[in-house]
């Protein structure tokens, strides 16, 4: 087995197990509240409406809470597809939307179309027990995947290395937000926008292609 497809495995039965805890609700991928997913909601969508996005990927799309939000406040968004490498994420999405004939969604990667805009919202933050090393190339690599499939723009948000301290979890990954900046920039595109002025441990990231 790969590195990435152990990555993959440990992350799945992560969330899966946060799923079977809590339901489709944000403790159940892991945020502590709607209000904050929301927020993060808001942040990661500048892009899409930067660029007047058609269609949207939503990379680790949990149980599909993204296309509410979509709903309310993007309805320029014709097609939207969710991904998430947690099989019971993926079905549980299909019971909660299966009205909502814009909306598909998938574990097989391979499935996936492009589109205008890719997003990922907290696909970074649990590391569980891989080394520092090991996780920031697995977050290359995703990035690599995101901008593959992404037409006109992509974001993604991750945890602050400028959290406090005594706040900071062992199981989780906090990102020097310049690293990343000067990742997007230097291999996607000069067009890259860091917002770290919202009142979260974390930071959002887009990039217009």
């Amino acid at each position: 087995m790969s590195g990435e497809s152990g990555i993959h495995g440990k992350v799945a039965r992560y969330y899966s197990k946060r799923l079977r805890e809590f339901g489709p609700q944000a403790r159940g991928v892991d945020w502590n509240s709607e209000e904050s997913q929301r927020l993060r909601f808001q942040k990661l969508l500048y892009i899409a409406e930067e660029t007047a996005a058609r269609s949207i990927l939503d990379y680790g799309c949990g149980y599909g809470a993204l296309v509410e939000t979509l709903e309310r406040h993007e309805p320029k968004i014709e097609r939207y597809q969710g991904y998430d490498i947690a099989t019971a994420m993926i079905e549980q999405a299909r019971v909660l939307h299966s009205s909502r004939q814009w909306a598909v969604f998938t574990d097989v990667q391979e499935d996936l179309a492009r589109a205008d805009v890719v997003v990922a919202s907290g696909i970074f933050n649990v590391r569980l027990d891989c080394g520092v090393e090991e996780w920031e190339a697995y977050i290359a690599r995703t990035l690599d995947d995101m901008r593959a499939l992404a037409v006109l723009g992509m974001a993604f948000n991750m945890l602050t290395a400028y959290a406090d301290r005594e706040r900071m979890r062992t199981d989780l990954y906090y990102a020097d937000p310049h690293k990343y900046f000067d990742l997007c920039r230097e291999r996607y595109s000069r067009n890259v926008a860091l917002l770290h002025d919202y009142d979260l441990y974390e930071f959002t990231i887009g990039v217009r292609l």
